[in-house]
């Protein structure tokens, strides 16, 4: 008697247990993303994507087709339109064993809440922003230059020699008319006074491994640059592509941001054709992050397609 009831007993309370468990209120949920950074190896090199956050864009921006068609395109690759199109911005650290060379370095604090990560991310990934010895500029617009500045209008990386193409800088540095402008001297100006920018030609070698290769059309000066260790190549090629879902389908739509757009479709399609017969890896500033990947022909007229990089150990190899 004694037996069974005490197994009565124990069977209440371990039922009761199991009542307040399932009352315990749940954990919350964790509205955090992972730090942004993505890590991996270019021949002897090690090159990091660092997400700066993404911009809200409006796809009235893109020109050269048909609102519908563009809707469509954006539909087809599950990218919002409304009530904007959330574009990421990126910058990539190359490790090359002998330095830390940083490619664009974001927002800042000057574009909003959205931007502004890439210190933050590049500290994440092991390093920090005093570390970098070179910052090689694509070109001059905000969202690449003001990364250079903190909040308080110190020099995010005052160890750092900062390196653009002539040509962009003798239009931003010059009369340019553009508001851009102003915040691109802002952004440079401690570098300036302290001798740590210089230009380069518009196309050739620039740093040991590292050649400018000539990209106008989203700006005067616009510059891609190959990287290059032991046989593998990135190309770092800055705007080439703002929108993925649309410009690779389609290379001839443009952005109203593109200074001289005609210039900028012949561009795009160039560098989608060198990309596809080097077969190289690219590094695209509004790509999705992180922004890696390779191109690939179309199976129709100037059609090509953006193939990401799959997620892998620092050591694995790149395809041939």
């Amino acid at each position: 008697m004694k037996k069974h009831l005490l197994r009565r007993v124990l069977s209440l309370l371990l039922a009761s247990s199991a009542t307040v468990a399932a009352l315990a209120e749940p954990p919350p949920q964790q509205k955090k993303q992972a730090p942004g950074y993505y890590r991996m190896a270019l021949g002897d090199f090690e090159v990091i994507a660092l997400s700066d956050g993404y911009s809200n864009q409006n796809p009235g921006l893109l020109t050269g087709a048909d609102p519908a068609e563009i809707k469509d395109l954006l539909d087809r690759a599950f990218v919002p339109a409304a009530p904007a199109m959330a574009t990421s911005v990126n910058a990539f650290l190359v490790h090359t064993g002998a330095g830390l060379i940083l490619f664009d370095t974001g927002g800042g604090g000057a574009l909003g809440p959205t931007l502004g990560q890439v210190a933050r991310n590049l500290a994440a990934s092991g390093y920090r922003p005093d570390q970098v010895d070179t910052v090689i500029l694509t070109h001059l617009h905000p969202d690449h230059v003001c990364g250079l500045l903190a909040t308080d209008g110190q020099p995010v990386f005052p160890g750092a020699t900062v390196l653009v193409s002539r040509p962009e800088a003798d239009y931003w540095l010059g009369d340019a008319p553009e508001s851009a402008a102003a915040r691109a001297r802002a952004a440079l100006a401690p570098y300036i006074a302290a001798g740590r920018f210089r230009t380069h030609d518009a196309a050739g070698p620039v740093l040991p491994h590292v050649e400018a290769i000539a990209t106008p059309g989203h700006t005067p000066g616009h510059t891609s640059y190959l990287v290059e260790s032991r046989g593998q190549r990135l190309l770092v090629w800055g705007d080439i592509v703002h929108s993925q879902a649309t410009q690779f389908a389609r290379p001839d739509i443009a952005i109203s941001f593109d200074t001289d757009q005609a210039r900028a479709i012949a561009t795009r399609k160039k560098t989608f054709a060198l990309a596809v017969s080097g077969k190289l890896l690219v590094a695209g500033a509004h790509l999705p992050f992180p922004g890696l990947g390779h191109v690939r022909a179309g199976e129709a007229g100037d059609a090509f397609a953006w193939v990401p990089v799959e997620f892998a150990s620092v050591t694995a190899a790149l395809p041939q």
